[in-house]
């Protein structure tokens, strides 16, 4: 059976997101940053296949059974019984939304270089992964580098969405491994919070160049509410955003990249699948949690559809 076109690499988590800011109400669902995006791309049409490690545990069997379900491939998902799967919590307040992880020793976080599915991952189009994916531990770093190895050595491209947590590592550790993996990546997908910190800029034109800089032939720069900025070697735009009624903005940047990689595979050109990716980005974070909105790809069509 051939890969899948779009393989993501990193690492799931269970979440429970606070439904409301008062109450200890929490509703259960399912996060991570690459798993998100697999979804987000398997809604939009894409063939997707997952790469992590799971725990033995009941987590890790719902994790398998929502890729079954949401059409994600994950023959080739690893069960440890070394660590549990990773599980994160959601608190929102006057600041935005908060995360608070239990993630230490998670059975993603064990998976090293060895570990990896190579002929399964020689045969994508597209890998992604992301800064959480190499964050999580010095194997899953090593274990990220090995593949994107594999993948460019087959000819096929990557992605990369900087997706910065300084819970899990220095500003310093990170700005050298993130900009290490996209200098051979081929898509970056940086976020605009992100890029401030990890490049000492703020104008998105000039973090555009640096990304462009490092190798990348496209970068997606995620601007939030206010849209994208794309830019390629031969020119750039800016994809504006669209006003909807948000009320949790977990995932919408997983939705983004998901969607965008769907959509190139698709055939788009990098400022129409930004196009499509922002809407699909902005209708997710019409309901709460990191999966249960995302959009379908006819609900993103009927809404650019729109007079």
């Amino acid at each position: 059976m051939p890969s899948p076109a779009l393989i993501c690499f990193g690492e799931p988590m269970i979440e429970f997101n606070q439904t409301d800011p008062g109450e200890p109400r929490w509703l259960q669902g399912f996060g991570g940053d690459t798993s998100n995006a697999a979804i987000a791309a398997a809604r939009q049409g894409a063939a997707v296949g997952y790469v992590t490690a799971l725990g033995t545990d009941t987590f890790g069997d719902r994790f398998i059974a929502l890729w079954q379900q949401e059409g994600v491939d994950c023959s080739h998902v690893a069960r440890r019984d070394d660590g549990h799967t990773a599980v994160y919590f959601v608190t929102h307040d006057a600041r935005g939304h908060q995360f608070h992880y239990l993630r230490s020793g998670s059975a993603a976080s064990r998976l090293a270089p060895a570990d990896l599915p190579r002929g399964y991952l020689a045969g994508a189009r597209i890998l992604h992964l992301s800064g959480i994916s190499q964050a999580i531990a010095p194997a899953a770093r090593d274990a990220g580098f090995a593949a994107i190895d594999v993948v460019k050595s087959a000819g096929g491209r990557v992605s990369y969405d900087t997706n910065l947590r300084l819970k899990l590592w220095t500003l310093e550790q990170a700005r050298d491994v993130i900009h290490a993996a996209i200098a051979r990546a081929d898509i970056a997908l940086p976020s605009l919070d992100d890029s401030e910190l990890l490049t000492g800029l703020s104008d998105p034109d000039a973090i555009a160049d640096f990304y462009l800089r490092l190798g990348p032939a496209i970068v997606a720069l995620k601007l939030g509410k206010e849209g994208a900025l794309v830019a390629t070697p031969e020119g750039r735009r800016r994809i504006a955003g669209h006003s909807v009624k948000a009320v949790d903005a977990t995932g919408a940047g997983d939705t983004f990249g998901g969607a965008f990689l769907a959509r190139l595979l698709a055939g788009d050109d990098p400022f129409a699948a930004a196009a499509w990716a922002n809407a699909a980005a902005a209708l997710k974070t019409t309901g709460f949690g990191a999966i249960a909105p995302m959009p379908r790809q006819a609900a993103v069509a009927a809404f650019l559809a729109r007079p």
